[in-house]
């Protein structure tokens, strides 16, 4: 009996130091892939830097390999700028189409790896309640910059304000191309960093959705006009762009699959009620679309 009760004990023994062997594996293995988290760091503006603040905290986000830091920028320029010169990995703020400008202007490339949405712009107005109601000469200000001013005024031309010469280029276009302009608008570019606060000094002001909800808007019950939430429009859809040479990089091509997870369309939702239509299609969707 005591010779059984050893062999027992012994086969105990050897089975708990084999679990034993086999946990202390699993945590060092743990603890080697936890040490094998790539740091990636996204620049982002408003809201979109709330969204990538809650990506960074998702479990999948550690589970694609990736520790994600994020930095909240203001100038929209230097945010591709830090991409392009590859001091930062990634960026999320942009429009395809400002991003076809931006390349258009600057030697160092950005490229997209991913969609993310597609939100209106909107012309808002304290001082009118429909476009119908701009007096002669009223002062309406739109984006300065590339692509965001041709939007514009593709919208104040889609509101029926002023008309665009057949060929305007909605990446490129200025107020030159205008051909008719019957109420005299003012159209006043002005840098949209600060366009929410001089709203009140125009007749109105045209505003992209991530401006607009900094300045307590939306675009859906503010606006007295804005474009319709169409995921066709494509050269006006969201993206993650990276600096050209590193459009391969598997690491950050992750980041689209991170953004359309579940947990952040719930959280986008939530929080941007309709605002911000997602639109998870192959990069091909955008460049074919120019």
């Amino acid at each position: 009996m005591k010779k059984i009760l050893g062999v027992v004990l012994s086969a105990s023994v050897v089975l708990l130091t084999a679990c034993g062997k086999h946990e202390a594996a699993q945590d060092s293995k743990a603890t080697a892939d936890a040490g094998e988290l790539k740091k990636v760091t996204i620049a982002s503006s408003g809201s979109d830097t709330d969204i990538w603040n809650y990506i960074a905290t998702l479990p999948q986000t550690k589970q694609a390999g990736i520790e994600l830091k994020v930095q909240n920028f203001t100038d929209y320029v230097a945010m591709n700028n830090a991409v392009a010169n590859k001091d930062i990995d990634a960026n999320a703020f942009q429009s395809y189409a400002y991003m076809v400008a931006y390349n258009t202007n600057n030697k160092d490339k950005v490229a997209p790896i991913a969609t993310t949405y597609l939100e209106p712009m909107g012309i808002y107005s304290t001082k009118y309640k429909k476009v119908e109601e701009f007096p002669q000469g009223a002062t309406i200000a739109i984006p300065n910059d590339g692509a965001n001013e041709s939007r514009a005024l593709l919208l104040l031309q889609s509101a029926g304000l002023v008309k665009l010469k057949a060929d305007f280029d909605d990446v490129k276009g200025t107020p030159a191309d205008i051909t008719e302009n019957s109420k005299k608008i003012n159209i006043k570019p002005i840098q949209m960093a600060t366009a929410v606060r001089v709203k009140n000094d125009v007749d109105a002001i045209v505003l992209g959705n991530v401006l607009a909800m900094e300045g307590g808007l939306n675009v859906l019950k503010d606006s007295i006009y804005h474009e319709p939430i169409d995921q066709s429009t494509r050269m006006n859809v969201n993206i993650i762009a990276v600096a050209d040479s590193r459009k391969e990089d598997p690491t950050l091509k992750k980041l689209g699959d991170l953004y359309h997870t579940e947990e952040v369309k719930k959280y986008i939702q939530d929080h941007f009620q309709g605002t911000k239509v997602d639109v998870n299609k192959p990069v091909s969707y955008l460049t074919e679309a120019k």
